[in-house]
């Protein structure tokens, strides 16, 4: 899936004030929005989450911030949450010898810990 640039979405560069992201958001919100395009409300509803979800990020500081820095504002904190990333882990602690995800359920119900 490519990547979506908020930027680009709201037609604004990546060096826009907080006050010109503001305005481009209004402007695209109005012309997209799905009342005001009759016979065309789920096209024009897509156009308005995106719209949506892309000032939800440039609109907020800390969430533009993160983006600019690392093209994202997904969580980051649950790093095992992936299907990928759980079976590297477990790959990975058979390499050094662990059971992976068995051993430590073991460990636990075993009541050692």
């Amino acid at each position: 899936m490519p990547k979506k640039d908020y930027y680009t979405i709201l037609g604004v560069p990546r060096g826009a004030s907080d006050d010109d992201i503001k305005k481009a958001y209004r402007k695209l919100a109005m012309q997209f929005h799905p009342d005001r395009n009759p016979g065309k409300e789920k096209w024009a509803n897509e156009k308005f989450k995106g719209i949506n979800e892309a000032y939800g990020v440039l609109g907020n500081p800390d969430k533009r911030k993160q983006y600019d820095q690392f093209g994202t504002t997904g969580d980051a904190g649950d790093i095992f949450g992936s299907q990928t990333t759980s079976a590297t882990f477990e790959d990975l602690m058979r390499e050094f010898g662990g059971q992976g995800f068995a051993m430590t359920s073991w460990i636990i119900s075993s009541g050692i810990f």
